[in-house]
């Protein structure tokens, strides 16, 4: 057997998940910043939820339209910007066709997050089991933006946790 069929052993450490939350906590720290010093420059954000987790607080008629993901930006219009430590919850108001509303995304429902100024993105496994496959997450289209916000004009270049997960050797 040559050292490419070798197998790594199991780790009994949860190195992956520990990755996983510190980089949604580089999102909580992101949003933290921006609740106290406002978006410095043509910095915005997008992000991406599970709607239909049981802890997401948004309008009922935005849950039916939008069943299982969303995404929201953050940019022009919102207002009441704020992370709470101890929820581990993002709280942001934001309008709906014109009608105001405040929701509530935890932070482990978040699947992307992405500041295009920048090209910066990061995506997230799912905690629960994802209905389209394996951990992966589909791009939301842009009517899936309830902000007037320019879709960015270059994609984000998004960290997928894959890169930090240890592979099966080929056969």
């Amino acid at each position: 057997m040559d050292d490419d069929q070798k197998q790594q052993p199991e780790s009994l450490l949860p190195y992956e998940k520990w990755i996983e939350q510190a980089l949604r906590h580089v999102v909580a720290q992101a949003v933290e910043h921006v609740a106290q010093h406002g978006l410095p420059g043509g910095h915005h954000f997008y992000i991406t939820f599970r709607t239909s987790d049981p802890d997401v607080e948004l309008p009922q008629r935005v849950r039916m339209q939008y069943p299982q993901q969303m995404t929201i930006v953050l940019q022009h219009q919102f207002w009441e910007l704020s992370y709470d430590r101890e929820a581990e919850a993002i709280h942001v108001g934001l309008s709906f066709g014109g009608v105001p509303a405040k929701l509530t995304i935890p932070l482990s429902s978040v699947v992307e997050f992405a500041d295009p100024h920048i090209r910066y993105g990061l995506r997230f496994h799912a905690e629960a089991a994802p209905e389209a496959g394996e951990g992966e997450v589909s791009q939301p289209g842009p009517e899936e933006a309830p902000s007037s916000a320019e879709p960015p004009s270059e994609p984000a270049q998004v960290v997928s946790l894959d890169a930090f997960r240890r592979r099966s050797p080929q056969t």
